[in-house]
């Protein structure tokens, strides 16, 4: 089963005119759905089942390639959809990405910051996969300090509690104050809660954690919640990693 839009929607998708006129189209009667032509607006349609027809001549969507950063706030899955019904990053776009796009890897429904969204699974295969080993920034802060020893652990490669090793990981202390440590860490791995996990295997708690860069393409001064697309260049340089 295909997404189920709004008719008008769908003619913009198609590259035929913006929603706007799209509904002037529908109005003038020069548009057909199933072969039943459409004069009232509101009516949807569902992708690749419903044969859409405008001055006569069949429409389809035209494919877009997406690439976006979100700055995801804490309380939000980073899934298409929920068991749970727990928002979902999907649900900070809105309306004006009109294709179905995915989360690039994951950040944990805690964890802020930086998350890549796109529709071209190469794209994702590119950025995801371990073998490109491309670094992942984040600011940590945890509860009380962490001791010298701690520090050395995670530069040298910490064993997770299932087992793994971590590779090095790049680890700067910023900030100790208030009872609380702020940590630079890049590790290139992405095993799930990884980070969070690192700083328990020494002993660590972290109350606080977002991702600020992958690889070269940094957060900047994003706001929480709020997305932009990536420019060509940041395309260019996760494509040939």
């Amino acid at each position: 089963m295909g997404d189920i839009v709004r008719l008008q929607k769908y003619i913009a998708m198609c590259g035929v005119a913006s929603r706007r006129a799209a509904e002037e189209l529908i109005s003038e009667g020069k548009v057909k759905v199933n072969g039943e032509k459409v004069i009232e607006q509101g009516v949807k349609v569902e992708i690749g089942s419903d044969r859409v027809m405008v001055n006569g001549k069949e429409i389809k969507p035209v494919q877009k390639d997406y690439y976006i950063m979100l700055n995801k706030p804490a309380g939000y899955v980073s899934t298409v959809k929920d068991q749970f019904e727990r928002p979902t990053v999907i649900d900070l776009l809105g309306e004006e990405v009109s294709t179905r796009i995915f989360p690039v890897g994951r950040l944990d429904y805690e964890t802020e910051g930086l998350l890549l969204m796109t529709n071209d699974g190469d794209f994702t295969y590119k950025v995801t996969h371990p073998k490109h080993n491309i670094d992942k920034t984040y600011i940590a802060v945890i509860k009380g300090g962490i001791s010298i020893k701690g520090l050395a652990v995670l530069r040298s490669g910490v064993t997770l509690d299932d087992g793994f090793k971590t590779s090095p990981a790049e680890v700067e202390m910023l900030n100790a104050d208030n009872g609380h440590t702020v940590i630079k860490i890049t590790i290139h791995e992405g095993k799930n809660r990884q980070v969070r996990r690192m700083f328990e295997a020494v002993g660590c708690r972290v109350v606080e954690l977002q991702r600020i860069s992958i690889g070269r393409v940094e957060l900047g001064n994003l706001p929480l919640g709020r997305w932009r697309y990536l420019t060509s260049h940041e395309v260019n340089y996760l494509k040939n990693l």
